[in-house]
């Protein structure tokens, strides 16, 4: 229990996560300038957001995630020295948003001035006990708690003025944990959040969106780079440039180890077929490295992969058991260009920071049939691809890097010019809320 309350007392949440927001008549705040962008923060109870931190080690089969609370969600250091780099866990993105959105510049005390509501409900750590704790039997009550206290408790009206149409959360899971039926008789993976009528007009911000419903939008994995200044940023930008792209493709993940055909294995039989051929390519010294990410290893040790991803000019990104993955984040941090093999790996997902019409500008699209199936070679066609278009393809990874990268709270005001993860999904969701609202009359 100490090293729980050490790790909260870190967080230093107590006294920055004031629920309500700043004062909208503070004399650095252009009324002006946020016309369109006032956001109100809901006040929450402490039961949807910072008391479920203190049940961090209450979930064994899922993780201890105590460690990784600290620094406000970025988690511990990777090595003392580092101002950038943390050991980040992408389900904390809920406590990074959070305390993010503290630092908004146009935070108003009035709902009624609000172009939005922002509710600070910790989804996808509160729905740990119904996914393995002991309210796995009750998951289609997921959120019913959080509807009542908004529909008849501080302030009503809030909710009622548009019905939760200008209501916006993060849920840092994969849709499809909070996808279950409310009517499934037996249990199944997964809570009903996102099937519950009573949220159907609210915009969820999660990391994987499913195809249909509009409510959701996928915005980034949290990666472990979290530069505070311009010069960080900066520096990282020179290295990710300046780096020696030694090794054609690099795939970090796990799976594939079965006989069964699916993309996974292809690579990784690729890549062992690679290593054992004596024909390498003149430009690369390795044609392909396979890193082991099995059982987590890599998770909350990006030395392991970030090395491989600078040294190689692609990044190979298989959907796995869902399409979407942290990796695709990490390896464009790293300047790697990502290789899909399925559309809702990232250009049916990532709108916002990943402009659908500019994919052949910094990606490569392999369909997963064509390799697993047709006998096509991964090799083949990357090696096919000319070297200019490479070296091209990689500044538009560059210049991907801010969009996806989510900075460290209290950065520095040259590096706030820069937009960000963070920044593109809120302007992304007032502009969604705007057009919600358009077609919604006031109750």
């Amino acid at each position: 229990m100490k090293t729980i309350l050490s790790l909260i007392a870190a967080l230093s949440l107590s006294s920055l996560l004031v629920f309500g927001p700043v004062n909208s008549q503070q004399p650095d705040i252009d009324p002006v300038e946020c016309s369109g962008r006032w956001i109100h923060i809901r006040n929450l109870p402490t039961r949807f957001n910072l008391d479920l931190l203190t049940n961090c080690s209450d979930f064994p089969l899922f993780d201890d995630f105590c460690p990784y609370l600290a620094n406000h969600g970025l988690g511990q250091k990777t090595h003392n020295q580092t101002r950038s780099w943390y050991r980040t866990d992408p389900f904390m993105l809920e406590l990074i948003f959070h305390r993010r959105m503290l630092e908004y510049p146009c935070l108003t005390a009035d709902p009624a001035v609000a172009s939005a509501v922002f509710l600070p409900y910790y989804a996808g750590i509160d729905s740990l006990r119904y996914l393995y704790g002991s309210d796995v039997n009750s998951s289609f009550e997921h959120g019913l708690d959080l509807f009542q206290f908004l529909k008849h408790y501080d302030s009503p009206q809030i909710w009622g003025n548009h019905q939760g149409h200008d209501h916006f959360l993060v849920m840092a899971r994969p849709a499809w944990d909070f996808s279950q039926s409310v009517s499934c008789d037996q249990p199944i993976w997964g809570t009903s959040f996102l099937e519950l009528p009573e949220f159907y007009n609210i915009t969820a911000l999660i990391l994987e969106s499913r195809t249909w419903p509009w409510q959701e939008q996928a915005i980034p994995y949290p990666t472990s780079f979290h530069p505070p200044n311009t010069a960080l940023f900066e520096a990282w930008m020179t290295r990710v440039r300046q780096s020696r792209r030694s090794t054609l493709m690099v795939f970090a993940g796990g799976g594939g180890s079965s006989s069964s055909p699916n993309i996974r294995r292809s690579i990784r039989l690729e890549c062992e077929n690679s290593a054992n051929s004596s024909e390498i390519n003149d430009e690369y010294s390795k044609s392909c490295e396979f890193i082991d990410c099995s059982n987590g290893v890599c998770e909350h040790d990006p030395i392991r992969f970030m090395r491989p991803m600078l040294q190689s000019d692609f990044c190979l990104q298989p959907p796995g058991d869902t399409p979407t993955r942290r990796s695709t984040f990490d390896g464009i941090i790293a300047g790697c260009i990502p290789v899909f093999f399925e559309d809702q790996s990232a250009k049916t997902q990532y709108t916002w920071h990943l402009p659908e019409d500019k994919y052949n500008d910094f990606s490569v699209y392999i369909p997963k049939e064509d390799v697993v199936f047709k006998g096509v070679k991964i090799l083949d066609v990357l090696l096919g691809i000319p070297r200019d278009k490479v070296r091209r393809m990689r500044e538009s990874v560059l210049e991907i890097i801010p969009r996806v990268m989510y900075r460290k709270h209290g950065s520095s005001p040259g590096l706030k010019t820069m937009k960000d993860a963070f920044d593109i999904a809120v302007e992304g969701t007032l502009q969604r809320i705007k057009g919600r609202l358009q077609q919604v009359p006031l109750h």
